[in-house]
């Protein structure tokens, strides 16, 4: 079964209401994204000068803001970085913001749930 992203943040939004909510913290919950977006490009601008990867591309909850709540982390796929590099890169990134988990995918060794989300949703920064 195949679920749009719009009609799974609707239905994350009608079952989990109070995560959704919007009232005094939405200007916060704005500043967060923006936040989470900033390091996501420091990130991919890190990967592909400092560690050769050849593509990063951004994905999950960060992709669309109805879907972005206080807790979302920052998930990103990279393609070509090199295996012998991959832990120091993951160790680098983590370092740029406590505020957020930041998750490196290498696509190459990735599940497949996580690839077609990549696939499907991704954009490439």
């Amino acid at each position: 079964m195949k679920t749009k992203p719009d009609a799974l943040a609707a239905y994350y939004r009608d079952k989990y209401p109070l995560t959704f909510a919007v009232g005094d913290d939405s200007h916060r919950l704005k500043k967060r994204y923006q936040e989470a977006w900033d390091i996501a490009k420091e990130a991919a601008l890190i990967l592909k000068r400092d560690f050769g990867a050849e593509k990063v591309v951004l994905f999950g909850s960060l992709t669309d803001f109805s879907r972005f709540t206080q807790w979302s982390d920052v998930d990103l796929a990279v393609w070509g970085l090199p295996d012998n590099r991959f832990f120091a890169a993951v160790a680098t990134i983590s370092s740029l913001a406590s505020a957020f988990s930041i998750d490196l995918i290498d696509v190459k060794d990735c599940k497949e749930f996580i690839w077609i989300a990549v696939e499907t949703e991704g954009i490439e920064i």
